[in-house]
């Protein structure tokens, strides 16, 4: 079994207040959740405006699968018009 994190920071340039912040990323956690099906948190830059980190946890019994999901919700991410990806990074770790 693998276990495959995303960690992503993204930009919010309309943001003006943590409200503003805090709609924008409801509603794309929303998205990634109902189109993929994977659990999301919110672990970094809290108390920023425009700036906000999340994080994507998979797991599979394939780490190609899980290669190609992670690129899958980057990519989607990317593709959205309310926020910028500033940072990706993955990792895929082995457990037994």
């Amino acid at each position: 079994m693998f276990i495959g994190v995303l960690q992503t920071e993204l930009y919010i340039g309309e943001s003006q207040s943590l409200k503003d912040k805090r709609h924008v990323i409801r509603s794309l956690v929303d998205k990634v959740k109902n189109r993929f099906n994977v659990a999301v948190a919110e672990t970094g830059k809290l108390d920023s405006w425009n700036y906000c980190g999340l994080s994507f946890v998979f797991v599979s019994n394939d780490a190609g699968h899980l290669d190609s999901m992670m690129n899958s919700v980057a990519n989607f991410i990317e593709n959205q018009a309310s926020c910028e990806v500033t940072d990706i990074r993955t990792e895929i770790i082995p457990y037994t």
